[in-house]
């Protein structure tokens, strides 16, 4: 934006020149609007310079309510990225479809198989955690099961087990010294 626009005399809010104060007043305002809008701060920027180029340029009549305009020119330029997003999307797996004929299409395509002796190194780790769980003390490994496996909070534990929340979490730290030495973490 140059100086000559910005020291102009403020216009009333419905014409280009009202809209592009109001643009400058608001401009953090509604950058923050465009990055919760779209989730990157980036593509906010990029939106915001699209609205200040349409300010500029457009021939707007009078407009009543100038920052909620604003606001609205904001969401509907990140409605049409996203739109622009689909399209695209939609075009390019089309034509991935329509040159690869039989072929998965991208995104699609199934994950490979985890090598060996990954899964024979996982199913080694899981078979001693299984141990150690099983060498706890019982009250240590009814509370670490029930907390930790089933999901249950530390309140849910303690009134299942008709035991005070300290308790659990004494039997959790029990569980817990005894799982880090047993698995040598």
């Amino acid at each position: 934006m140059d100086e000559a626009s910005l020291q102009r005399e403020p216009q009333p809010d419905g014409d280009e020149s009202g809209l592009l104060l109001l643009y400058t007043q608001h401009r953090a305002e509604l950058l923050r609007f465009a990055r919760a809008r779209c989730g990157d701060a980036a593509e906010a920027e990029d939106i915001l310079q699209e609205l200040w180029l349409k300010l500029r340029t457009l021939c707007i009549g009078p407009v009543s309510r100038g920052r909620p305009y604003l606001y609205q020119m904001v969401n509907n330029l990140v409605l049409d990225r996203v739109r622009e997003r689909r399209r695209r999307a939609r075009r390019d797996r089309d034509w991935t479809a329509q040159a690869l004929p039989g072929e998965a299409l991208v995104g699609e395509i199934a994950a490979p198989e985890p090598p060996a002796l990954d899964v024979l190194v996982e199913a080694e780790d899981l078979e001693r955690l299984k141990a150690a769980i099983d060498a706890l003390p019982e009250a240590a490994r009814r509370a670490f099961c029930l907390h930790k496996i089933e999901g249950w909070s530390h309140a849910e534990v303690a009134g299942h087990l008709g035991i005070s929340r300290s308790g659990v979490e004494k039997h959790m730290a029990v569980a817990m010294k005894h799982l880090r030495q047993y698995l040598g973490s």
